[in-house]
């Protein structure tokens, strides 16, 4: 990644319809050079996707929380199964498998706080390998949208 790669990302992170035309522009450099750079960045893996940015208050889903899960018996195939129910789980926006206390940090959008109440306790409690769950409301969320790679 050199300058004008890093350059590509961030721009196109920031508003990904604008066109080849426009980003080579913002960026100084000809135009067959930005597609063939954005090409390479594609290959290469480090553009994965495009993808449109939702108003979750838009969608009736203001209200969103931080569950933090244990699960047992901890093996892969629980793992897996536990994921698969989540992601079925229209409530979710993220799942996270992590290390130390918890096993799940999952991100979920809900109407209100009794659709909260009642996903948890008509899907998330009934799972047998459910041992612990918490759940923390987000006031306010935050998100860096732009992302470029960390100097050494």
């Amino acid at each position: 990644m050199d300058d004008i790669d890093s350059a590509i990302v961030r721009e196109l992170q920031r508003d990904a319809r604008q066109t080849n035309r426009e980003l080579a522009r913002r960026l100084g450099i000809a135009p067959s050079t930005c597609l063939e750079r954005v090409r390479a960045l594609r290959a290469r893996g480090v553009i994965t996707g495009y993808r449109a940015t939702v108003d979750l208050r838009a969608l009736n889903r203001p209200v969103q929380a931080l569950l933090t899960i244990r699960i047992r018996p901890l093996n892969r195939e629980v793992i897996e199964r536990f994921k698969a129910f989540l992601v079925s789980l229209p409530e979710v926006l993220n799942i996270y498998v992590v290390a130390g206390g918890d096993d799940f940090l999952v991100h979920v959008a809900v109407p209100d706080l009794d659709r909260l109440h009642t996903m948890l306790m008509d899907s998330v409690f009934k799972r047998r390998e459910v041992v612990d769950c918490r759940s923390s409301v987000i006031y306010q969320h935050v998100a860096n949208d732009v992302i470029g790679p960390l100097t050494v």
